[in-house]
């Protein structure tokens, strides 16, 4: 049995993610762990072992899913995930794709919030949304 190169079977944009994330996206085995751990997952377009079949699949469209904003870095998946995987590290390095390509989905200058709910959102949360989402 001769060994196939994965390097003729791989597309850009996987071999970016894998890259940047430092993970083996095909060491996912899609067992949906972090989708039904995910505290998100209701609001996602794309649930998050869906991210990591699009990727491998080479589908371009999952980075314009709200999926990868809505993250919110909680680690959830990346603790019960049984393949050892980080979906974290994945989802920042799409953003990080997404963010070189100028794109991006918070506008922190026009970024409102009610002066009531200022004092109940931790100063923590808001710093690492901006953080997160604008590089």
């Amino acid at each position: 049995m001769h060994k196939i190169s994965r390097k003729n079977e791989e597309n850009e944009l996987l071999i970016e993610v894998e890259e940047l994330s430092g993970q083996n996206l095909y060491g996912c085995f899609q067992c949906g762990t972090c989708s039904a751990g995910c505290p998100f997952a209701e609001e996602m377009d794309l649930s998050p072992d869906t991210i990591i079949r699009y990727v491998i699949l080479g589908r371009a469209e999952v980075l314009d899913s709200k999926t990868l904003w809505l993250c919110a870095s909680c680690f959830t998946c990346a603790e019960r995930c049984p393949r050892d995987l980080n979906l974290t590290k994945i989802m920042e390095a799409l953003r990080v794709l997404l963010l070189r390509k100028k794109k991006d989905h918070t506008n922190v200058e026009t970024c409102q919030t009610v002066v009531e709910h200022e004092k109940a959102i931790p100063q923590m949360a808001l710093v690492s949304v901006f953080r997160k989402n604008t590089g």
